[in-house]
């Protein structure tokens, strides 16, 4: 099996893992459809191939060596998975007291919006550090063009994700007919929400 064709089983088996990056399509699929949830997965493929590319020039590498840099990195991923996290809970609140038409997260997200979130949300997540960091030194091995290397790994690494995450924002709106029931949706975004603010915490307490 080829180089790309191994990381891209890696980069895989890392998605289907839930965490962070999973949250967020599920919350954005599920606050504002389908569409929103694909340039989400959009926008973490893209962070996927800013990860490859940084840790082939040794950024990634020299984040994991400076502790400050590394806290930098970490409490900002914190920060904005709580934050998020905190406004899915206000909105369930919100929706157990309100029309759903009051709510402020129900209004359609922007497409810019929903795959900012998954940039971001892929790009301050400091697992990716440690991932990344350890996973690229096993593949950028041997003779050949390295720059030829890196593009297949960042283009694989960022098709496969991507893809993923696609396929799950559109098994979520097969559902959504359910999900946009006001009790439904004030019980997901609640648990969505503590599962960001959770997750947020554990990063910054690792």
């Amino acid at each position: 099996m080829t180089a790309p064709l191994l990381f891209g089983l890696a980069i895989l088996l890392a998605a289907i893992v839930p965490g962070p990056d999973f949250a967020m399509v599920v919350r954005n699929t599920v606050l504002s459809g389908r569409v929103s949830g694909m340039w989400t997965a959009t926008g973490i493929g893209l962070g996927i191939l800013v990860w490859v590319v940084a840790t082939s020039i040794g950024l990634a590498a020299l984040l994991a060596a400076s502790a400050l840099a590394f806290t930098v990195v970490k409490l900002a991923g914190a920060v904005y998975l709580v934050y998020l996290g905190v406004r899915s809970i206000r909105a369930a609140v919100k929706e157990r007291r309100r029309p759903v038409a009051e709510v402020e997260l129900d209004r359609p997200m922007s497409h810019w919006a929903a795959f900012r979130s998954g940039l971001l949300c892929n790009l301050l997540n400091p697992k990716a550090v440690v991932l990344f960091t350890a996973l690229m030194p096993q593949f950028l091995v041997g003779g050949g063009s390295q720059a030829v290397l890196i593009g297949e790994l960042a283009v694989v690494g960022m098709a496969v994700c991507g893809l993923f995450y696609i396929g799950l924002a559109n098994l979520i709106n097969l559902f959504r007919a359910v999900l946009e029931r006001p009790r439904v949706r004030a019980w997901l975004n609640g648990v969505t929400g503590a599962v960001m603010v959770g997750l947020g915490l554990r990063v910054a307490a690792n």
